[in-house]
């Protein structure tokens, strides 16, 4: 391991793509925590809550972001334990779970997902910025938007989006309290976004269909992955009960939750609620101060947007093509195909892109849970297989299993991602300890 921190070095790799992140380049607690923290601040978050209210029930919704928060909790406190104590990468270790080929999907799926989330949100801020200035065209916002958003990701977390993002988070909690608050000085209190519900009535496993929906999210797991890796050991517990753990998913799921709950039940809105229809409402009602708001929040998100999805890219071409380019260049990549897609405005090819991503990011997830309940080391050295057995069969079959449950109609459906994580953990622990002992794939951990 030490030769390939000492390549990862000598290459001048400061997000360490190439090996794992050394002890000189660990973070301190506040750093990471603001770095990480930009994820929590996306109109994502707030509309989808409002979403589910209106087709689930308030109650129901908020049930399901509880339980989320804890369920993204407690598996992210095993994944960040372990991506710090390694220093990893998801491109590095998915190495371990499925070979030197294998795992080159696995980056694929991360950051082309981190496109499409990058796409949603820039197209956010754009539409803001048009609306705000009719004088420009909305190709032209959305320029602008990529051409700002791509040089903040050149900097490293360590170096450039803790900082950022620490001097933002104020701004986004003054401007989420300054928006309720103006809601009801403008439109009154009312406990009426306490009873949304469909028009049939709120349905009795709304909670449970609310819950499976936000499985759909869990590359936040590969999120935190990335990000871990950059904390400190000693830091651990800190980072494993706090930063990513239940208080930030509480604030993220359930505070944003139920913020986008009551504004979008209490501001008029045209058409039905979405990300565009609830910013173009802050903004008549904010003005100037709407604008800025929504440009902190989402420029916060696309910071971990753009860099994951430009650092994934790099290592995704580094290793099943050789292209070795510098991080500013896949940066420059990203920008230009997130904004070709903004002007393809293929946002219903992507939302169904993401779904059955969405899929395949639960089946890594379980594996990798499996893979280190099982207490197995890492493998990232050249000598690592093309293709791991195990970790391929796992994979595939489970996803095979959640995308068919996903493509029924009814009951089933709600049930793929749960399917998925259940088959993919309990298939691979299978595997691994059939395995005779020469073939499996790799030594215990110490």
């Amino acid at each position: 391991m030490a030769s390939i921190i000492n390549e990862s070095g000598a290459h001048g790799d400061p997000d360490f793509t190439r090996g794992p992140v050394p002890a000189e380049a660990r973070m301190g607690r506040l750093g990471l925590s603001m770095a990480w923290w930009s994820v929590c601040s996306a109109m994502f978050w707030l509309v989808v809550s409002a979403t589910l209210a209106l087709n689930y029930g308030t109650v129901n919704t908020l049930i399901g972001l509880a339980l989320s928060a804890v369920c993204y909790s407690v598996i992210n406190a095993v994944i960040s334990r372990y991506a710090i104590h390694s220093g990893l990468s998801v491109a590095l270790f998915s190495r371990t779970l499925f070979g030197q080929s294998g795992s080159a999907l696995a980056t694929l799926i991360f950051f082309a997902t981190a496109i499409y989330y990058a796409v949603f949100e820039g197209s956010v801020i754009a539409v803001a910025i048009q609306d705000y200035f009719p004088s420009l065209s909305i190709e032209q916002a959305y320029l602008l938007v990529v051409v700002y958003s791509v040089p903040l990701v050149f900097g490293s977390v360590q170096r450039w989006l803790d900082k950022l993002n620490g001097v933002l988070l104020p701004f986004y909690l003054l401007g989420l309290a300054a928006a309720v608050i103006l809601t009801i000085s403008e439109f009154g209190y009312s406990n009426a976004w306490l009873q949304l519900a469909p028009a049939g009535g709120a349905p009795a496993d709304g909670w449970w269909s609310c819950f499976s929906y936000f499985m759909g999210v869990w590359i936040l797991m590969m999120y935190t992955w990335d990000y871990a890796r950059f904390g400190k050991p000693e830091d651990s517990d800190y980072h494993a009960r706090l930063n990513f753990g239940l208080p930030f998913y509480l604030f993220t799921f359930l505070i944003n939750g139920m913020a986008g709950i009551f504004l979008a039940s209490s501001i008029p809105t045209t058409g039905g609620v979405s990300e565009v229809s609830v910013v173009l409402a802050l903004l008549k009602l904010m003005g100037f101060a709407g604008l800025a708001f929504v440009w902190v929040s989402q420029t916060r998100i696309n910071t971990a947007n753009f860099y994951l999805a430009t650092v994934n890219m790099q290592s995704f071409f580094d290793r099943a093509f050789g292209i070795r380019l510098p991080k500013a260049a896949w940066g420059v990549v990203v920008g230009a195909i997130v904004y070709l897609l903004m002007l393809g405005n293929v946002f219903s090819v992507i939302l169904q892109a993401l779904a059955y991503q969405g899929i395949f990011v639960v089946a890594w997830v379980g594996i990798a849970l499996a893979h280190i309940l099982l207490g197995l080391g890492a493998s990232v050295d050249d000598n690592t297989p093309a293709i791991r057995r195990e970790g391929i069969t796992s994979w595939f079959v489970a996803t095979g299993a959640g995308i068919a449950l996903m493509e029924v109609s009814g009951t089933l459906a709600g049930f793929s991602a749960p399917a998925t994580f259940i088959v993919s953990l309990l298939l691979y622990r299978y595997l691994q300890r059939g395995a005779p002992a020469g073939e499996t794939a790799f030594n215990r951990a110490p």
